[in-house]
């Protein structure tokens, strides 16, 4: 299939516009461009950079965001289901309504990112930055955080519950009144030194 290389696209409306498996971008860069209501399915981003463009209420499903850098841009009520953003950077940008549902977002750069209330169900976030970010209210259930950076996180009254935790150290991160299960709660304390009989 052909791919689309080194691509500047600049101010464009892609309004509800759809992209399929036939769509594969690689080196291509998209400013201020306008994706609201757009869906994607099974297309093919690489290496691309995305800065003032706006995925509002936009819907992804099996598609790929490999080592892409999203920079000022907005994601309100833009949901993803079964994507790939492995290495990819969230910088500036706006997360009201945000959904992941599934996928591999491992290596992900989200230090410092606003995702309240953001709902993350099911992904695997392997090594990804979520230093200093902001989940309170956050719903992150059975992702793989193995080897995540959380220092410095803001964890207040997210639902937890099915996360491999054990990449986070309770005393470097505010997490009063987070939701965790039992085996959680004991990966916690042998984290704190406690013995658990």
């Amino acid at each position: 299939m052909p791919i689309t290389r080194d691509l500047v696209v600049r101010g464009e409306d892609w309004y509800a516009r759809e992209l399929g498996p036939c769509d594969v971008f690689e080196e291509c860069v998209f400013y201020d461009t306008d994706w609201t209501e757009g869906v994607s399915e099974g297309a093919s981003f690489a290496d691309c950079t995305f800065s003032g463009v706006r995925f509002n209420a936009s819907r992804h499903t099996g598609s790929a965001f490999t080592n892409c850098s999203f920079r000022r841009c907005v994601f309100f009520d833009a949901r993803f289901e079964g994507c790939k953003a492995v290495g990819s950077r969230f910088q500036e940008s706006e997360f009201n309504l945000f959904v992941v549902d599934g996928g591999d977002w491992s290596y992900a750069g989200f230090g410092g990112a606003d995702l309240r209330g953001a709902e993350l169900d099911g992904v695997r976030l392997r090594e990804a930055d979520l230093a200093g970010a902001r989940l309170d209210e956050a719903v992150v259930t059975r992702c793989d955080l193995s080897g995540a950076h959380l220092r410095a996180a803001r964890l207040r009254g997210a639902d937890l519950r099915g996360s491999d935790l054990s990449a986070l150290d309770p005393r470097t991160v505010d997490a009063a009144g987070a939701r965790i299960d039992l085996h959680q709660a004991t990966v916690l304390a042998t984290a704190l030194g406690y013995e658990v009989a």
